[in-house]
Order: structure tokens, then sequence, then C-alpha cells
């Protein structure tokens, strides 16, 4: 019998996804300081996002 894993996690956004939360967080930011934490934590799942949907070459 074949079982389907439940993810243990939330998913990861899609790369369009984590883009707009990088937007946002640029956009929204207060006092003038880099989020910097949170702006490489939304790069990463952005990078992975895109070489997720990115399909190999033949």
């Amino acid at each position: 019998m074949h079982e389907t894993l439940t993810p243990a996690g939330p998913a990861r956004p899609s790369a369009t996804e984590a883009n707009e939360a990088i937007r946002h967080l640029v956009e929204t930011r207060v006092d003038g300081e880099w989020p910097s934490e949170a702006y490489e934590f939304l790069l990463a799942e952005w990078a992975e996002a895109s070489r997720a949907e990115v399909s190999p070459a033949h």
C-alpha cells in the first residue's frame, strides 16, 4: 500500500508570492531601517521557489 506523506510545516510560497512579500517588506519598512533578517529569509524563499519552478532543459 502506498501512503501519501503530509508536509510537516507550511507550504513554501511561489516565486511570485515571495517576490510580492519582498516588495511589501521594502515598501513598508519603518524608520528607514533595513529589515535584513526578514529580507534574507524572503530572498531565500524566493530563490528556492524559483529553482523549483524552473524545469530542467532537455
